[in-house]
């Protein structure tokens, strides 16, 4: 059997009927086929830019719990794009990220220095404390193991030094948009992090996911997602890591880290960097939800691929947005089976 996204009822089908019942308790899906009728003016075109289309196979998933859907059809890969822009970069003489401590604002409490970065003050805060993890490297993608564990270190360390300067400021959110597809507004290699008097919106709904399963289920709903990625062949562990190429992604090539601590992150994202850019990928939107201060609670990270740099085109519109349903290309088990492979 293909293991493909097509697939997905053989593939649960073969499951045990302990890890099918965890399945049906989380997801829903249906599989349906999209036609069209090609005038004989477009057909030679259409055949010869996306194969045969005329029927087209439709994969939508629904996690019931958190209600994410996706839905999934590989011919949107091969759509023609006519915005296109040249990927243009900055020479670092003109950057001021390049001399962060002579053209960057600090925090009112100081910097936070690593070996590879240094924290400036965001100009223009998302929240009122807001932190620039700014790379010694000029490249925006970087993928060192060492590097980013001392980019989180010194995250962690600017949230205890804010938590310290406001106590009542206890929710801590990391973020890396890496390049303009991402939202990144400066080329140079960046990150940032936040602490906040209260959690943000996910953080939250994610709280309440978890005790509302808990009620019901008697069981950690993140434990059963794992399980039923593990069983499906999207999810596997690297030491404390547990990975898994999400079912219902909110956009090309999203993966799913559990981890126990924060700085346990580091080898988990460096392998997963390595292999998006030796698949193709240049920019991506990173985020760690971490738990409150003083809370012993896991980190959930989420990456996804942001798209060619050359397209004007957003990844993101209208189903995203208002739907609140993603439309996808990529299928998570051919992803899995290609990570599992680098790893």
């Amino acid at each position: 059997m293909v293991r493909s996204i097509i697939n997905l009822p053989k593939i649960v089908g073969s499951l045990s009927k302990a890890d099918r019942e965890l399945f049906d308790r989380i997801y829903r899906y249906y599989i349906e086929v999209g036609r069209l009728k090609l005038p004989n003016g477009i057909r030679e075109t259409a055949l010869r830019e996306f194969g045969e289309c005329e029927e087209q196979t439709i994969v939508r998933i629904t996690n019931k719990i958190t209600l994410e859907s996706t839905l999934f059809n590989e011919l949107r890969a091969k759509r023609p794009i006519e915005a296109k822009s040249r990927c243009v970069d900055h020479p670092s003489a003109e950057c001021r990220f390049c001399r962060a401590e002579e053209l960057t604002a600090e925090d009112v409490f100081g910097r936070i220095e690593g070996k590879h970065c240094i924290t400036a003050s965001n100009m223009a805060k998302y929240d009122y404390l807001h932190a620039i993890i700014i790379f010694r490297d000029h490249e925006p993608f970087v993928f060192e193991e060492e590097k980013i564990l001392d980019y989180l270190d010194v995250a962690w360390r600017w949230v205890e030094k804010a938590n310290e300067f406001d106590e009542s400021a206890r929710y801590p959110f990391f973020m890396w948009n890496c390049l303009w597809r991402a939202g990144a507004s400066i080329i140079h290699g960046h990150a940032q992090i936040l602490l906040s008097k209260e959690p943000y919106a996910m953080q939250e709904f994610y709280d309440s996911v978890r005790k509302a399963y808990r009620r019901e289920f008697g069981s950690e709903y993140f434990d059963d997602l794992f399980r039923v990625h593990e069983a499906l062949g999207l999810g596997f562990e690297l030491e404390d890591v547990r990975i898994m190429v999400y079912l219902t992604p909110i956009k090309e090539k999203e993966v799913l880290m559990l981890a126990k601590d924060f700085l346990d992150l580091p080898n988990a994202l460096s392998k997963i960097l390595r292999w998006y850019y030796g698949i193709g990928v240049r920019s991506f939107n990173l985020a760690v939800f971490l738990p409150s201060i003083g809370e012993n609670d896991l980190c959930l990270a989420r990456i996804v691929d942001r798209g060619n740099l050359e397209n004007r085109t957003c990844d993101i519109g209208c189903m995203e947005l208002f739907a609140r349903t993603s439309v996808v290309s990529s299928d998570p088990f051919k992803l899995s089976e290609s990570l599992k492979k680098f790893i």
